[in-house]
């Protein structure tokens, strides 16, 4: 229950708020942006990460990070496809499950500092040593609430609060992962690269289109659904306004859609989220079954 409940403060509060949608008010957004490092996490290399690398290059690789995971894991046809990768569509789920576990350990760590070695930490206007120092403090205090009070206050044998703590990152990491890749790792997916063009490497496409190929809907129907996940499931709508509040979305959609098949551009959409996630689990197999582009 407590992985379900981190998915959804995650999906449906925090992901507003450091988009600034949660309010037209900075400062409210700012404030509830936070609850991410009451949950574990560190809003500054967040927004790094999700709001300028992945709003900005949407499934480029070497550029986007969601999709530069671990070697174990090929995103892409544009990366390299060990024999291994073969198995993908079978043991991924493993590593969605270990998602959440690696960012409250090493990966906010590891963040920074790549982020202040290409200079992306400035834009967020805080300098290493405060970087190191907040997320070591907010660590200290997430480790604190959820496992050391646990073990002086329970009464419950330590196994069973560090085995509960184990299974609550588990499902959030499972439920976390399943919800935002069948939004981007999909066969109908681009995953275009950068090209010469006057002698700079720049996107064929302009960049509002570039998000709408590499995206996917799904469950646009299911108002639950849309409601748990803060309006994840229309993922186009959201690269595209990620400024407006997740309520909207739906309304939007349907403009979207209308003037994207205008312009003959691609919109996908799947019915339903099992649907979604059974054709993430087709990419994954044929990406390890595939060579590079």
């Amino acid at each position: 229950l407590t992985g379900v409940g981190i998915t959804g403060i995650g999906t449906a509060i925090m992901h507003d708020a450091n988009h600034g949608a949660f309010s037209p008010k900075k400062s409210i957004n700012n404030f509830i942006g936070h609850i991410l490092e009451v949950i574990g996490g560190y809003a500054a290399t967040w927004k790094i990460q999700h709001n300028v690398l992945h709003h900005t290059y949407t499934n480029v690789t070497g550029l986007d990070e969601d999709i530069d995971s671990i070697k174990f894991l090929r995103f892409s046809p544009n990366q390299p496809r060990p024999w291994y990768h073969r198995y993908q569509y079978v043991y991924a789920w493993f590593f969605y499950m270990l998602m959440t576990l690696f960012w409250m350990t090493a990966k906010d760590y590891l963040q920074v500092l790549r982020y202040k070695q290409h200079g992306l930490l400035k834009k967020q206007k805080v300098s290493l040593k405060q970087a190191m120092f907040t997320i070591s403090l907010f660590k200290v205090f997430y480790y604190g609430y959820m496992i050391v009070l646990p073990l002086l206050f329970s009464g419950m044998a330590w196994y069973w609060v560090v085995a509960g703590f184990f299974v609550m990152h588990f499902t959030s990491g499972f439920l976390l992962a399943c919800i935002f890749q069948p939004s981007h790792v999909m066969s109908t997916s681009e995953f275009s690269l950068p090209v010469m063009i006057d002698n700079e490497r720049r996107m064929e496409d302009t960049w509002a289109v570039h998000e709408v190929v590499n995206t996917t809907d799904y469950a646009p129907r299911s108002r639950v659904l849309s409601w748990f996940i803060g309006g994840l499931n229309y993922q186009i709508e959201h690269h595209l306004f990620s400024g407006i509040c997740h309520v909207h979305y739906r309304k939007l959609a349907p403009i979207v859609r209308n003037r994207a098949m205008a312009f003959n551009i691609p919109y996908h959409v799947q019915p339903t989220f099992i649907l979604a996630l059974w054709e993430h689990a087709k990419m994954l197999k044929q990406l390890g079954a595939i060579g590079n582009k």
